[in-house]
């Protein structure tokens, strides 16, 4: 069965390459000869009716593996239910696998017509890419490539058969310089990590996906797809106290903003009290006056900081750094943003402190974007980018602590754990100050679970700020203070 993956009906287990492998082995060895081929290229074939109804002309580009040999298989189910079907096969037909060579002779012999080489152009309303399956690993060359550009050329709706073509399946990187552009993408027998972060959400379109009858817990998940999370209810009994405190550390001169913004968020997001320690002292926050100012001197008293979910580096400039040996020794619950990871970065005894708080029983939740990651790493941003759940699964190990990797699907990650990636959001949140609201929003749910896993609570922060951003228009920006309020019309919407 063919469903569609939305950000809200995860979770969904994600399996790499060779997960995805050894499933598929799994599902051949209980199977008859060519079924698992022929109940994949039955179900492209149907989602192409569903999702292109009205195309009476499809163009399938089959490459020269079992990818191909879906297509194939596609084209004689599309051209039985009426529609002019034209094959472009690449490489040797000769040289196909077992399974693949059935569905050419199969459907040559109902008459599917089938060509070596490639059209001038695509002149269908439908075309299939069938070209690169998830064991490609290298750049797209010569006929190849050629084909990739005719299918990201043409007007016609693309769907792309388990992975568009040139898209890394465990990072979601180019493999080259070019990646078909998807408009559907039918993930079969697992769904693959790479389609949900890096470039993968711009490649592959709506994502939909069919087990084929395989059963995903025979390999274990390397990685998740989170869901919808669940609001707590507030009890008629509760007060201000039952919530929690937040604690706000950051603004440096010039920099205010981010730190009231993150403290709002806190408050917003349902922490009890937030007191905000500005590292300017000159600030003001007549804008929210629910905000309880706290002089730097009186925030880092070992009580004050024991006592309350610490939200340190929003807009902290280099005067954060020094805050942050009395906010990591003691900090009950801490979230690290912005400069204060900066300033890890470059002190190796800050970062053995960070390390070392777990083991005190002091969790952390870091919500770094690439280039912070990469400080923390040492490494460069492109490097981060290259593989964007290695990296926050790294770094996590690296510093005892989860990490949100912001990004086009956010991962974040736990030490010991398989990683999250995060469903929802998009380019309407690359605005100054919407990191400061993420940061503020994990500690405000964190403060009235003091208990909880901070994993949880970052992704649950992470999904509700990127299903804020899905609600407007996504050629504008969504400015970070009009974020907040989003946030909270976006908790009653599906």
């Amino acid at each position: 069965m063919t469903i569609p993956i939305t950000p809200s009906n995860g979770p969904w287990p994600l399996f790499g390459v060779a997960a995805s492998r050894q499933l598929e082995q799994v599902a051949l060895a209980g199977a008859e000869p060519q079924a698992l081929m022929a109940a994949a290229g039955l179900a492209v074939a149907r989602l192409a009716l569903a999702v292109a109804p009205h195309a009476r002309s499809v163009w399938v580009a089959a490459g020269p593996g079992n990818n191909g040999g879906d297509g194939l298989v596609a084209a004689l189910h599309l051209l039985r239910a009426g529609r002019r079907v034209r094959v472009s096969l690449l490489g040797s037909a000769n040289a196909l696998p077992a399974d693949a060579g059935a569905a050419l002779q199969q459907a040559q012999a109902a008459g599917v017509s089938i060509e070596a080489g490639l059209p001038a152009r695509v002149d269908q309303a439908l075309a299939i890419d069938a070209l690169l399956g998830i064991g490609a690993s290298r750049s797209p060359q010569g006929e190849m490539a050629q084909a990739i550009a005719l299918l990201d050329g043409g007007n016609a709706s693309v769907l792309a058969v388990d992975l568009p073509s040139g898209l890394s399946s465990d990072t979601g990187t180019l493999l080259g310089a070019q990646a078909v552009r998807a408009h559907h993408t039918l993930a079969l027998l697992s769904l693959k990590p790479g389609l949900f972060t890096a470039m993968g959400r711009d490649h592959a379109g709506r994502v939909w996906f069919d087990a084929l009858g395989a059963d995903a817990r025979a390999e274990p998940a390397d990685a998740w797809l989170g869901g919808h999370p669940r609001w707590s209810t507030r009890q008629h009994a509760q007060h201000k106290g039952s919530f929690g405190d937040v604690l706000v550390i950051g603004g440096a001169p010039g920099m205010g903003g981010a730190a009231h913004l993150a403290a709002s968020a806190a408050l917003t997001a349902g922490a009890g009290r937030v007191y905000l320690a500005r590292l300017d002292p000159s600030g003001n926050d007549a804008g929210r006056p629910e905000l309880m100012p706290r002089s730097l001197a009186h925030a880092l008293q070992p009580q004050t900081l024991q006592a309350a979910t610490v939200v340190c580096g929003c807009g902290g400039g280099e005067a954060v750094r020094a805050a942050l040996p009395a906010v990591l020794q003691h900090a009950a619950r801490l979230v690290l943003d912005a400069d204060a990871l900066n300033a890890v970065a470059a002190d190796s005894a800050l970062a053995a402190m960070l390390a070392g708080r777990a083991a005190q029983g002091q969790p952390t939740v870091l919500t770094p974007h690439p280039l912070e990651a990469a400080r923390l790493l040492n490494i460069t941003t492109a490097q981060v980018q290259a593989d964007r759940i290695s990296a926050a699964s790294r770094l996590s190990r690296q510093l005892n602590a989860c990490c949100l990797l912001k990004g086009s699907g956010s991962v974040i990650a736990t030490p010991g754990a398989a990683p999250s990636i995060n469903p929802t959001g998009n380019a309407r949140l690359a605005t100054a100050g919407s990191g400061d609201v993420l940061a503020g929003w994990i500690g405000g749910l964190w403060a009235q679970q003091a208990a909880g896993d901070g994993s949880q609570v970052a992704a649950i922060a992470a999904w509700l700020h990127g299903h804020a951003a899905e609600q407007g228009d996504p050629r504008l920006p969504l400015r970070a203070a009009d974020l907040i309020e989003q946030m909270v019309g976006a908790m009653g919407m599906p």
